[in-house]
């Protein structure tokens, strides 16, 4: 028992982590430790309809990881050369200077793909903002839910 809460809370602790880092799924490894804690437990921590309920919340949270940075993109005029700009831009500073790189890496694509789709100065560093904007927010949601979920870790861990 002491061997899966421990393992729940590294689930917990990495989910936290992958909501800032791309290749870990944080909000689905958050919620796999509410259900490790539920089985270590007996199932006793947490009612049904609360894991179903995060369930779902973990599923919806990590789509919009997806749609709110083109959300934000679109807001402030990004095409969508800028907004494919954003997404390589994103993969190659991931590898380049993680996490930052993500997003820096976001923006310089934007950028460079407003650019090439024959954009000028302003309007290309507009839809760069934009991307910024929306990889934050897409970022601060997915935290907020992961710790949300580690607090309810803790909370029944004790």
């Amino acid at each position: 028992m002491i061997v899966l809460i421990i393992l729940g809370l590294l689930f917990a602790l990495i989910g936290l982590i992958g909501c800032i880092l791309p290749v870990i799924p944080g909000p689905p490894l958050s919620f796999f430790a509410l259900i490790i804690l539920s089985y270590a437990k007996n199932w006793q921590p947490f009612s049904v309809t609360f894991l179903i309920i995060m369930a779902g919340l973990a599923i919806v949270v990590t789509i919009l990881d997806y749609v709110v940075p083109v959300i934000g993109a679109k807001r402030y005029g990004a095409s969508k050369l800028g907004v494919w700009g954003s997404i390589i831009g994103m993969l190659i500073g991931f590898f380049i200077f993680p996490p930052w790189g993500m997003l820096i890496g976001a923006i310089i694509g934007a950028l460079a793909g407003e650019l090439a789709g024959g954009k000028k100065g302003k309007m290309s560093l507009r839809a760069g903002w934009g991307v910024f904007v929306g990889n934050i927010m897409g970022i601060g949601l997915k935290l907020a839910f992961s710790g949300a979920m580690l607090f309810f870790y803790i909370k029944e861990m004790l």
